[in-house]
């Protein structure tokens, strides 16, 4: 994609917040008074996150990608080419952010039976993301691919990642009893110079690899090899990604809200969060953008779920997300939405023009209920029921805004997704918390080495086996 400032400026993602305002909602929406009374503590939020770019202590690198991976963009493409001539599969052992990135590009980007076409449409592996350890998920993988044909994408910034490295560890033992050379069939994104990835490494002899920097955290990996290596696999126009992440900075470089969009995104919901909206749902009218609510869902709970503040003061901060789909959910979740607790915020992702009309037939002339269809396009209809929930939760007073996507490229997601990110990043700093830890995560983590022995945790064992109920109840 040649990038014209023209061609720039015609796919610029727009915030549209009309529904979260007191002029439409009434008194269920947001005044202009709380809005403009927020302004400073905005304005702060922005100075600290332009200030703290790119400072890895911070976990603030993933501010820096679209500008600095100029090499290991050309060495990404290289290697893409290479895995497409010489395996029919490509897949990810990961978890988390290095899984939820890879699956939500794929989606977004690629038909959405990719797999299920022949290797001529493909024009590439088919494609396949392990994020779990469900041993029937494992054994399944396995009997639809050949692990001799197969490029294996191991991610794990430390090596440790139990559920990733217990995948390898099948993988790597299913390759040696293949006689395949473990190095031939894997890449390894990880670390530059510490983990268990690079011992391997060096124990086979060099792996090709490529680095997760210091200061970027899974959840705000997709724009770094984490998932710039996959999407190039599949043919993603990976440089238009990053042209598209460096257009939204842009776009959010002032420090005023109002001309500001991940900045105005950040705001509603602190407004939103500080009045009991304890809950966000992110609602695509598209099956495309169906995994960014997976992808967004990590992004916004790991980071803002947390139970201190900066300086230690306890707190209780978060707002659990909510995955919906256009229009999918009308008939399940809607609802719900407009008629149940007022403690919601929805956030549409509309697309203005889709790849594909699809026209409706004319027919059924003498049933009226299906014959005012014929004639239109499965477009026009996606779009006015976008519209007409959109209409359904504002009359009943819900909060509710769009974030508007000309068309859906490479470009256009890289933008949502900064928008994304920054929007974490900036509501986080209002919140005056640790966006970018993961405390509760690493509990969790800690407790399940214990459980399968590892060396070092004894004493959390001995921790759990106490924590032990005295007396159960069970039906």
């Amino acid at each position: 994609m040649k990038l014209t400032e023209e061609l720039r400026k015609a796919m610029r993602i727009t915030v549209d917040y009309t529904n979260m305002t007191e002029k439409y909602l009434g008194d269920k929406g947001i005044s202009q008074k709380t809005l403009d009374a927020q302004r400073r503590l905005a304005k702060a939020a922005h100075t600290y996150v332009s200030r703290n770019r790119g400072k890895d202590e911070l976990f603030m690198g993933w501010t820096e990608l679209p500008y600095n991976q100029a090499e290991v963009v050309a060495d990404i493409l290289t290697t893409a080419k290479h895995i497409r001539r010489n395996f029919d599969t490509f897949v990810v052992l990961g978890i988390g952010g290095s899984a939820l990135g890879p699956t939500m590009a794929f989606n977004a980007l690629c038909h959405l039976h990719y797999n299920d076409l022949p290797k001529s449409k493909r024009k590439g592996p088919k494609f396949y993301v392990e994020d779990n350890v469900d041993p029937v998920r494992m054994k399944e993988l396995l009997d639809v691919i050949d692990v001799t044909r197969t490029c294996f994408n191991v991610i794990s910034k430390s090596g440790a990642t139990s559920e990733t490295m217990a995948q390898y560890l099948i993988i790597s033992d299913l390759l040696k009893k293949a006689g395949v050379n473990i190095r031939d069939n894997v890449i390894f994104t990880t670390d530059a110079s510490r983990g268990n990835l690079v011992k391997i490494s060096k124990e086979l002899g060099g792996v090709k690899s490529y680095v997760l920097g210091d200061g970027v955290g899974g959840r705000f990996s997709e724009l770094s090899p984490v998932g710039l290596l996959p999407a190039a696999v599949l043919g993603i126009d990976i440089k238009a990604l990053l042209k598209g992440a460096a257009y939204m900075d842009k776009l959010c470089k002032p420090s005023d809200m109002y001309r500001n969009p991940a900045l105005m995104c950040a705001t509603l919901q602190y407004i939103a969060m500080q009045s009991g909206k304890n809950i966000g749902v992110l609602m695509p009218y598209s099956d495309n953008l169906r995994y960014v609510s997976d992808w967004y869902a990590q992004l916004w709970a790991e980071s803002l779920g947390k139970n201190v503040h900066l300086d230690g003061r306890p707190c209780n901060i978060g707002q659990t997300p909510v995955k919906a789909l256009g229009v999918t959910d009308q008939h399940s979740q809607v609802q719900l939405y407009t008629e149940g607790p007022y403690d919601k915020v929805v956030t549409f992702l509309s697309i203005e023009n889709y790849k594909e009309k699809t026209p409706i037939p004319h027919g059924c002339e003498n049933i009226p209920d299906v014959a005012f269809l014929g004639g239109h396009t499965m477009e026009e209809l996606i779009q006015a029921e976008n519209k007409a929930t959109a209409y359904a939760l504002t009359k009943a007073g819900r909060l509710n805004y769009t974030i508007r996507l000309p068309e859906l490229n490479a470009f256009t997601l890289g933008e949502l997704l900064f928008l994304f990110e920054l929007q974490t990043a900036y509501a986080g700093a209002m919140f005056d918390i640790d966006t970018f830890n993961q405390p509760g995560v690493e509990a969790g983590k800690k407790a399940t080495f214990a459980l399968l022995g590892k060396p070092g945790y004894e004493l959390q064992r001995s921790d759990l086996d106490n924590a032990a109920p005295d007396e159960k109840y069970i039906i």
